[in-house]
């Protein structure tokens, strides 16, 4: 068995991909061949697949879901931080919540919600 996040977008997967590699260097993608945009991506061993859906539906992302990352220094954080909540919406900022030593959850520009820790 295997578990894979998957991300509908609408017209958007390929700047999401694009975004999200800049911010997670290291991360690795690849294009899907086909008449419909899907790619695949892995964040420290995690799998993702983006997909642009090919009809428009009534629902997008929620923060319900995020993906949590416990990041490894306070400067990727940051600039983690900033990257995705540029355009997009701030729900908790860098902060100690006790919980953590510094963590934030934020929502990009594409709706897809993030929590950034570090532990």
């Amino acid at each position: 068995m295997k578990v894979t996040t998957y991300l509908m977008f609408e017209g958007k997967a390929p700047a999401a991909l694009e975004l999200y590699s800049q911010v997670f260097p290291g991360s690795v993608s690849s294009v899907r061949p086909g008449p419909v945009y899907m790619a695949d991506w892995s964040l420290a061993g995690h799998d993702v697949i983006l997909m642009d859906s090919p009809a428009h539906h009534e629902f997008t992302f929620t923060p319900s879901i995020s993906l949590f990352v416990d990041m490894d220094d306070v400067a990727h954080q940051e600039k983690a931080f900033n990257a995705l909540s540029e355009g997009g919406k701030v729900m908790m900022p860098l902060d100690n919540y006790g919980f953590s030593q510094r963590f934030a959850w934020v929502s990009d520009r594409f709706g897809v919600s993030w929590q950034l820790n570090l532990p």
